[in-house]
């Protein structure tokens, strides 16, 4: 397995893109995750921002990511698709990401739906809705051979019964899924039974760690944690993480482990990445 992280874990330390590459080679990571921004933001702009712009050319990105030794594994696009603007806001934005993603050698586009049910509409009538974006936005991932993951974030994809619908919303190889262990823990969910009800769709691999003040106050009310502000291995979702890379293991997943957490500049991240050494070590997996 191939370990890789998001470069969310350096939002509050204000890095800027070029930073998180220059942490990846520093700490032998060679996978990353970025969200994309559509459109101009001051803070991206003045270098507080670690995500990349889609006016960013690709081609000159990617020859910058290659003198790092880094390339993409995933890039978020995780507008929710879920509500009414779902259709207008969500689905270009996914579209574009998807064409970016082509040109930049990025295999997976990250999308979503919202935390909360939406606004005038019932579960079929927003099932529905999203049918017909993913629709939309598969048959420009085939033209473009881009795999659009599904992840478990919202009101709708961290239901196990939901996301299995919304993953055959088309017949599509790329349509499948970004699991996320600690999404589904903080929805109430077992990170490893939901991982074993759509492991076949399973194309890559969110690693949160969840602490124990967290879901004390809120497991079972949320659905998705923004940044979580511990390190792999020291909460209250490690043994369940260890379940899920038992079950990856067993079922040849050859993808990317991307680490999710609040890296405090450096080194909480550092610690999960230690972390997650060991644990694949001691279960057998061969990493890179």
């Amino acid at each position: 397995m191939k370990i890789g992280f998001h470069t969310d874990a350096f939002n509050s330390a204000y890095f800027s893109f070029e930073k998180c590459l220059q942490w990846a080679r520093k700490n032998g990571v060679h996978y990353i995750e970025c969200g994309l921004i559509d459109g101009v933001s001051w803070i991206h702009g003045l270098g507080y921002q670690p995500h990349v712009a889609l006016y960013e050319d690709p081609i000159l990105l990617r020859r910058k990511m290659d003198r790092y030794g880094v390339r993409f594994s995933q890039v978020d696009a995780a507008y929710p698709l879920s509500g009414r603007d779902g259709p207008l806001r969500g689905v270009p934005y996914v579209i574009k990401a998807i064409q970016w993603a082509h040109l930049i050698d990025c295999p997976c586009v990250d999308t979503t739906d919202g935390m909360e049910r939406p606004e005038g509409l019932d579960d079929d009538e927003a099932m529905d809705l999203m049918k017909r974006s993913y629709e939309q936005i598969i048959e420009v991932a085939e033209a473009h051979q881009r795999i659009v993951n599904i992840e478990p974030h919202g009101y709708f994809t961290t239901r196990p019964e939901k996301i299995k619908a919304m993953l055959a919303f088309c017949d599509s190889p790329y349509l499948r899924m970004n699991m996320d262990t600690g999404n589904t823990y903080i929805a109430g969910q077992d990170p490893a039974a939901f991982l074993a009800a759509c492991i076949d769709k399973v194309s890559h691999v969110h690693l949160k760690d969840v602490s124990e003040s967290l879901a004390a106050s809120v497991r079972g009310g949320q659905t998705g944690i923004a940044v979580s502000h511990c390190p792999l291995g020291g909460g209250v979702n490690a043994d369940n993480i260890k379940k899920c890379l038992a079950l990856l293991r067993d079922h040849r997943y050859q993808g990317v482990l991307s680490m999710e957490c609040e890296g405090q500049g450096g080194p909480m991240i550092e610690a999960s990445l230690a972390w997650l050494q060991k644990t694949l070590a001691e279960l057998g997996i061969p990493m890179e």
